[in-house]
C-alpha cells in the first residue's frame, strides 16, 4: 500500500506530451512492475503444460493450443486494440484491459474443462497487451531528455516479466497445482489495476479518427516514416535469430550428447534475464550518445554473440553448455539493446501517433519471430544446431547491415 500511495500524488493530473520534471523513482516502478506482470501471464501456460493436461484428461495436441491462442491473442491485440492508445485516454485503458485480463486469469484458473481455458487462454493474450499501452504511457510522460532511460527501465520489467515468468509458474504449480498460478496471477494483475487508477495520470487523447480510420492509419504511417520501417525491419530481423535459438533450444539440448530435459532448457531463460537489467543502460546509452549508435551496437553484439557458438562442436560438452549460457547473456542484452534504442527512434517521430507507431513495431518484431520459429525448426531437423546458429548469426548481421546503410536506401 505505501507504494500506492508513493505514486497517488499523480492521479487527477492531465498530461498530453509529457513535461520538463525529471519522472519519479515510484512512478518509474509502478510502470515497470505494470508492464512486467501482465505480460508474464501469457507463459505462464507454457511449463505447466504436461500438468494441465494430465488433470483435464485432454490429449497434448490440445493442450498444445494454450500457448498457441495465447499468443494469437496477443498479436491481434496489438494490431486490433493498441492504436486505441491515440483515441482515448490511455489511463483508462490500461484499467479496462488490467480488470479484463485478471477476470480471464481467474476464470481459467476456475475452468472445469479445456474448452473454457481454451477461451480463456485468447482472452489473455487479447487483454494482456495492457503491457504495450504502458511503454507509449511511459514515453509521453518522460521528459524527452530522459526519454531512452524511462523507456529502458519499462522495458527491463516487461523482459524480466516474461523471462521470470516460466521459472515461477513452474514453481507454484509444483507446489500448489497449476489452477493457483492463474489464481495468484489475477490478483497480482488486479492489484496491477488498483497501483494505476491511483497512480497513472489522464492522458489527453491525440487523435480523433474512428476506428476504422485508426487502424487505416497504420498502413499510412509505414509509408509516411522511413524511420519507422528501418526500425521495424532490424528490430524483425533481430527477432528471427532470436526466436530460432529459443524456439529450438529444448530440442537441442534433449538430444545427444546432453539429454537434458526441459527444466534445464528453461533455466537458460535467467541468463537471459542478464540482458534484461542491461536495458536501462541502454536507455541512458540512447539519450546521450543518440539511439542511432545503441542500435548498431546492439545488432553487432548480438550478431558476435551467436557467432561465438560456432565453436560448439570443438568443445566438451560441459564447455559448450557454458559457451551457450554465455551467448544467451550476449544475444540477449544485444536484442534488448536495439529494442529500446528503437523504441527511443519510433517514439520520437510523431507524439500524437505513439501508440500505433508502437503497433506497427510490434508487429514487425511478431512476423520476425515467426520466422525464426518456423525456420529453426525447420534448419535444426535438416541440418542440426549448427545451422541454427549460422541462420541466427546471418539475421543479426543483416539487422546490422541495416542500421550501417545511408537511411536514404533503407527508410525512403
Amino acid at each position: 500500500m505505501s507504494f500506492i500511495r508513493a505514486v497517488h500524488g499523480n492521479a487527477g493530473a492531465s498530461i498530453s506530451h509529457g513535461g520538463s520534471a525529471p519522472m519519479s523513482g515510484a512512478l518509474r516502478l509502478l510502470l515497470a512492475v505494470s508492464a512486467g506482470v501482465p505480460v508474464a501471464a501469457l507463459y505462464y501456460s507454457q511449463p505447466m503444460l504436461g500438468v494441465i493436461g494430465a488433470s483435464t484428461r485432454a490429449s497434448d495436441a490440445v493442450v498444445g493450443f494454450l500457448p498457441t491462442l495465447t499468443q494469437l491473442g496477443y498479436a491481434l491485440g496489438i494490431l486490433l486494440l493498441t492504436p486505441l492508445g491515440d483515441r482515448f485516454d490511455r489511463r483508462r485503458i490500461i484499467l479496462v484491459k488490467a480488470a479484463l485480463l485478471s477476470v480471464a486469469l481467474l476464470l481459467g484458473g476456475l475452468a472445469p474443462g479445456m474448452s473454457l481455458l481454451l477461451v480463456m487462454s485468447f482472452a489473455v493474450g487479447l487483454t494482456a497487451t495492457v503491457a504495450q499501452d504502458i511503454v507509449p504511457a511511459a514515453a509521453t510522460l518522460a521528459p524527452e531528455r530522459e526519454r531512452g532511460k524511462v523507456v529502458g527501465t519499462v522495458m527491463t520489467g516487461l523482459l524480466l516479466g516474461i523471462l521470470l515468468s516460466r521459472v515461477v509458474a513452474g514453481v507454484v504449480a509444483e507446489q500448489l497445482g497449476w489452477r493457483a498460478m492463474f489464481l495468484i496471477a489475477a490478483g497480482s494483475v488486479a492489484l496491477i489495476g488498483v497501483a494505476a487508477w491511483r497512480g497513472l495520470p489522464r492522458f489527453q487523447p491525440t487523435s480523433t479518427l474512428s476506428y476504422g480510420a485508426l487502424l487505416g492509419s497504420l498502413a499510412v504511417l509505414w509509408r509516411r516514416y522511413g524511420p519507422l520501417r528501418r526500425a521495424a525491419l532490424a528490430q524483425g530481423l533481430l527477432s528471427v535469430g532470436f526466436s530460432a535459438f529459443w524456439s529450438t533450444l529444448a530440442v537441442m539440448l534433449h538430444g545427444a550428447p546432453f539429454h537434458l530435459g526441459s527444466a534445464a532448457a528453461g533455466a537458460f531463460g535467467l541468463a537471459g534475464a542478464a540482458g534484461a537489467l542491461g536495458a536501462p543502460v541502454a536507455g541512458r546509452f540512447a539519450d546521450r550518445f543518440g539511439p542511432e549508435v545503441v542500435t548498431r551496437l546492439g545488432a553487432g553484439l548480438t550478431a558476435l554473440s551467436f557467432a561465438t557458438m560456432f565453436a560448439a562442436p570443438w568443445l566438451e560438452p560441459h564447455a559448450r553448455l557454458w559457451l551457450i549460457a554465455g551467448s544467451a547473456i550476449g544475444f540477449d542484452l544485444g536484442v534488448q539493446m536495439s529494442l529500446v534504442a528503437h523504441q527511443t527512434i519510433v517514439f520520437g517521430i510523431d507524439p500524437e501517433a505513439r501508440s500505433r507507431l508502437n503497433a506497427v513495431l510490434f508487429v514487425g518484431i511478431f512476423i520476425g519471430m515467426s520466422v525464426g520459429a518456423a525456420s529453426g525448426s525447420l534448419v535444426l531437423a535438416r541440418w542440426g544446431w549448427a545451422a541454427v546458429t549460422v541462420l541466427a548469426t546471418g539475421a543479426a548481421l543483416a539487422a546490422l547491415l541495416v542500421r550501417l546503410a545511408p537511411a536514404g536506401r533503407v527508410a525512403r
